[in-house]
């Protein structure tokens, strides 16, 4: 599982800038699509309602405090979300059958992450977080994540544990 990830993140890693902007784009309107079909799975509407959110405000955010910045980076962080969400998702499927407590505490371990690994800085706490707020949200993340760290974090905190 560890080599998986690792080889995915080299392959990120080497993406060739001629894809300017593709894996956002593409991530982006697929989320937007899930989250938009009314006969889809509730969860997985709301998962793509949070990404679509996180995109977007990544983009806005990158406009202003990144005008430099390229297409590359905005493709990056698109995919860690991506993968940041996959992961966790995917874990809470694995740990459906566990005590509520055990699901509780690696929900916590996903929120600190993403709170532990700012991209911006955005002091709008009250925005940053409406999703870490909302306690209705399976996606209490942080808008404000630096995607990549925080995927490479919960990888390697999970593979401890395991």
């Amino acid at each position: 599982m560890k080599k998986i990830f690792m080889i995915m993140l080299m392959i990120v890693l080497m993406a060739p800038s001629a894809m300017a902007q593709d894996v956002y784009m593409e991530i982006l309107s697929k989320s937007k699509a899930m989250a938009a079909d009314e006969n889809g799975n509730p969860l997985l509407r709301q998962f793509s309602q949070f990404k679509c959110d996180a995109l977007d405000y990544m983009i806005i955010k990158m406009r202003e405090q990144m005008p430099d910045s390229t297409a590359t980076f905005l493709d990056k962080q698109a995919f860690a979300l991506n993968t940041f969400i996959d992961y966790y998702t995917r874990t809470l499927i694995e740990l459906n059958s566990q005590p509520e407590a055990m699901q509780i505490k690696v929900i916590k371990q996903f929120m600190d992450v993403s709170l532990s690994n700012p991209l911006f800085n955005d002091s709008d706490t009250e925005m940053v977080h409406a999703y870490v707020n909302d306690g209705n949200s399976l996606t209490r993340f942080s808008l404000d994540t630096d995607w990549r760290r925080a995927s490479a974090a919960i990888y390697n905190l999970r593979e401890k544990k395991e």
